[in-house]
């Protein structure tokens, strides 16, 4: 099958998309895009005789449907600069091929994320993985950042001590902190992209990795423009509801014979649906 050319995807071919304060996401490599979906939905070669408009419908058609080895047809590869925390979560996504600059062969760079002064915030007193939404006064989280960047230039000066002593650069690098910028090219497939940036672009997932994921999303676009819009229609805008919250939505539009039936749902089950009702994310 020939590699199809998608020029806006051509338009955007390794420049730098800026995400947090040091990293960035860049557009490596791509193979294929919408045609590629219907080509391979269809089992046939060359652009194909039908018109956009019936190719889109078709890849909105798989989609809603869930026949995802078509979407699996198109692959990207991105050259991402980010955070070792991100990347530690970015990494239990294993339906990638990954490959990260090592510590083991290069001196690594002067590079440490330092949050900005909204991102700052406690922790969350009903999410135990998440921040407050309430940020912290000035005076804390100017404090803060001053710490965080104390601590990293302290870090890094005994690193770079260790490397100009001689010693092994793998094991100079072992107490660097977390918030040192690491790089990798990463290389997936448009199906398991989606499910990457469903999940990952998710309000509960943590602020920095969800930068990114709108960053991938944005660069996924210039690709498979079709298969993003049915993407963000099915899935990234929409909400799945368990058989009791079904149960409960009939309940509530079933009119008023219906309306005083029990509950379906209650205590923490219906506030879950209410939250769905709300917000229009699938949890």
């Amino acid at each position: 099958m020939p590699h199809s050319v998608v020029p806006a995807a051509e338009e955007i071919l390794d420049k730098e998309f800026p995400v947090l304060d040091k990293g960035f996401v860049r557009l490596v490599d791509y193979m294929g895009g919408d045609d590629r979906i219907v080509q391979a939905a269809r089992v046939s070669y060359g652009a194909g005789t039908k018109s956009y408009r019936e190719d889109a419908a078709l890849i909105d058609h798989l989609l809603r449907n869930e026949h995802t080895s078509p979407f699996e047809q198109v692959i990207l590869t991105f050259h991402v600069k980010l955070p070792i925390f991100v990347a530690r979560q970015w990494i239990r996504h294993r339906t990638a091929r990954v490959n990260e600059i090592s510590g083991r062969y290069s001196v690594m760079k002067d590079d440490f994320y330092v949050p900005a002064r909204g991102s700052i915030a406690m922790q969350s007193a009903d999410n135990r993985q998440g921040r407050a939404a309430e940020g912290v006064p000035e005076e804390l989280a100017l404090s803060t950042i001053a710490r965080m960047e104390a601590g990293q230039r302290a870090a890094y000066d005994e690193y770079s001590d260790l490397v100009g002593a001689g010693l092994a650069r793998e094991l100079a690098r072992i107490d660097l902190p977390l918030s040192l910028y690491t790089e990798w090219y990463w290389q997936i497939d448009l199906h398991n992209l989606f499910r990457f940036v469903s999940l990952r672009i998710d309000p509960h997932a943590q602020m920095e990795i969800r930068e990114y994921a709108r960053v991938l999303l944005v660069m996924a676009k210039a690709v498979a423009p079709a298969a993003c819009g049915s993407f963000e229609n099915h899935i990234l805008g929409a909400t799945r509801f368990s058989a009791e919250e079904m149960a409960e939505l009939r309940r509530r539009l079933g009119g008023a014979e219906a309306a005083g039936a029990t509950p379906a749902l209650e205590g923490k089950s219906l506030d879950r649906f209410e939250e769905k009702l709300r917000s229009g994310r699938q949890k």
